[in-house]
């Protein structure tokens, strides 16, 4: 009889860490059924909410950020680091781990450095086409790596795109459109924008979308504005911000339904998002992250380059932006459809499956037979 498959997995902080490995976790136990799958985040991400809503056990460890100047904490830090890497060993054990696999973010550096210590195979997805500092140390001793996009300098990574739950990776976007905009409060047969800056926001997104929408009123377009947690757009009176055709929400779930009602999405280039639109087939203008190491340009490039996206940099989206490229866009069907057309060709909808069987090959397991990649 088989012994029943045990895998600690390991991510956290932003959805766009907490999506792609719960996805994973959700091919693992398609293919791999009873296998026992333990999350491992801190207290502080959105893991603590999406891990437990998603049915896995989650254990938390300390975050242990890197001091950015000279202070007690940078003493502290060799002992916090080490106390991480000791928690983490501990849960490995109480999990009777066989594999671990990580997908970025402070806490998987820990992991990672306690699997290797037990000598257990380590697995690897990167989400952005520049690696993390985690994942370029979990890759050094890792079984296998795989990647959203090409170029991540990973040794031995495998471009297999972005692994997200079915709810995307298997929607029809046309199919979907008259229910989602329905359960989002959107008028059928109007152009519809929507503006999203990520489960944390983009506060210069959202000032320029706000001071867009009396042009976009003007020109007939209703928007969906997904503000962020925490970040609602209040107007000069400090109530929420309201106005004819305009709607905010700090959050959906249902991204897939984001995706299916608009017309024309506003976001930022986050790994998660570009690969989303794509499968997807959404037209999209992208605005980078300002700030970080440029990672969030360099996730965008193979969707604009392929005609599915614009790109505009964040100073340069403004209100003035809005109406002299984002208007007349939205009312052009046919380049819409274009577009469109172009992003889905760049979908990629099986990186789950293929982590989860990079896993079981590894560790001799029969993976069951999987269907051909779309896209390209």
């Amino acid at each position: 009889m088989t012994e029943e498959l045990r895998v600690v997995i390991a991510g956290g902080g932003t959805a766009g860490h907490v999506s792609p490995m719960i996805a994973i976790a959700d091919a693992l136990r398609r293919m791999a059924p009873g296998a026992e799958i333990t999350a491992v985040g801190t207290d502080s991400g959105l893991e603590t909410r999406l891990v437990p809503e998603a049915g896995y056990e989650l254990r938390t460890i300390a975050k242990v950020p890197m001091p950015r100047r000279p202070s007690m904490d940078l003493l502290k830090l060799p002992f916090r680091f080490s106390a991480a890497i000791k928690a983490a060993g501990r849960i490995l054990d109480e999990a009777g781990a066989q594999a671990v696999l990580g997908v970025g973010g402070y806490v998987c550096t820990p992991v990672y450095l306690a699997a290797r210590k037990r000598k257990l195979p380590i697995f690897v997805h990167e989400a952005n086409a520049r690696a993390g500092l985690a994942n370029k140390v979990g890759a050094r001793y890792a079984r296998g790596v795989g990647a959203a996009f090409g170029g991540t300098g990973l040794p031995g990574a495998k471009v297999v795109g972005m692994p997200m739950r079915g709810n995307v990776a298997t929607m029809d976007r046309a199919a979907l459109r008259e229910g989602a905009r329905e359960a989002l409060g959107l008028a059928p047969g109007v152009p519809a924008l929507v503006v999203t800056g990520g489960s944390s926001g983009a506060a210069s997104v959202n000032a320029a979308i706000a001071g867009s929408l009396p042009e976009l009123a003007a020109a007939g377009i209703q928007v969906l504005h997904i503000t962020g947690r925490d970040k609602v757009v209040l107007d000069e009176s400090g109530n929420p911000l309201a106005a004819p055709g305009y709607r905010q929400v700090e959050y959906i779930d249902s991204m897939d339904q984001a995706y299916a009602a608009a017309d024309l999405m506003v976001a930022r280039s986050g790994a998660g998002t570009v690969c989303e639109l794509a499968v997807a087939g959404t037209p999209a203008v992208l605005v980078p992250l300002p700030i970080g190491n440029g990672e969030q340009r360099l996730n965008a490039a193979d969707l604009v380059a392929a005609g599915g996206a614009l790109l505009v940099d964040d100073a340069d989206f403004t209100p003035e932006y809005v109406a002299a490229t984002v208007i007349p866009l939205l009312l052009d069907d046919a380049e819409l459809d274009r577009m469109g057309k172009a992003a889905a060709g760049q979908g990629r909808s099986d990186a789950a499956e293929a982590m989860a069987a990079m896993i079981l090959d590894s560790l001799g397991r029969q993976a069951p037979p999987r269907p051909a990649v779309m896209g390209s």
